[in-house]
């Protein structure tokens, strides 16, 4: 049975699942279709180092930057629309072949075109991540987002950080006006 995350509640993934290196960190959302477009989430992550800024501007991973040079993420595709069961955007991810400089990772989830087409989180509903186990998909943890963002169009759902020779995961959940521009201005 997975954990449900609470925010600020880290929990460790290696002590739940001991070796466990592939994980799959997963977002979803329900379809909704508001001032004539659908929302249109996008899962990043911001691979950090311990001053909390990217190792190296590569080690951003979105839609138009697919893996990190040491090659422990992948991130295949974007989902437009939050269509289908399951999860709508991964990032595949290799805990054993993170660069040792990384110290946290930083699930960021953005609302595509937000300000063209009006969209913000309180048009979203029904969103999650969660932390999948690779290799038998089952799902070791998820955080489900239950606040009401009225005005923000981007936040930091979770974040798992080193500690020691563990990897914790924790919720987070706070957002931010201004789109992808103002996290990545956050943490380059």
């Amino acid at each position: 049975m997975a954990i449900q995350l609470e925010k600020k509640k880290p929990i460790s993934i290696s002590k739940q699942q001991p070796g466990l290196h592939k994980i799959v960190a997963g977002l979803g959302w329900d379809p909704a279709i508001i001032n004539g477009y659908p929302v249109d989430l996008d899962l990043s992550l911001f691979m950090l180092g311990e001053n909390g800024k990217l190792v190296a501007d590569e080690y951003f991973i979105f839609y138009n930057n697919s893996a990190s040079p040491d090659g422990s993420t992948d991130y295949p595709g974007d989902s437009r629309g939050g269509e289908g069961e399951g999860d709508d955007e991964v990032i595949n991810i290799d805990l054993s072949k993170i660069d040792p400089k990384v110290e946290f990772l930083y699930f960021a989830v953005t609302i595509d075109q937000c300000e063209e087409r009006g969209h913000h989180f309180g048009h979203v509903q029904n969103s999650y991540i969660n932390i999948r186990n690779a290799a038998d998909n089952s799902i070791l943890c998820q955080y489900q987002l239950k606040d009401n963002f009225t005005n923000e169009d981007s936040l930091i759902i979770a974040a798992i950080s080193r500690n020691g020779g563990d990897w914790n995961v924790e919720a987070l959940g706070q957002a931010f006006s201004g789109g992808l521009n103002t996290l990545v201005e956050l943490y380059q």
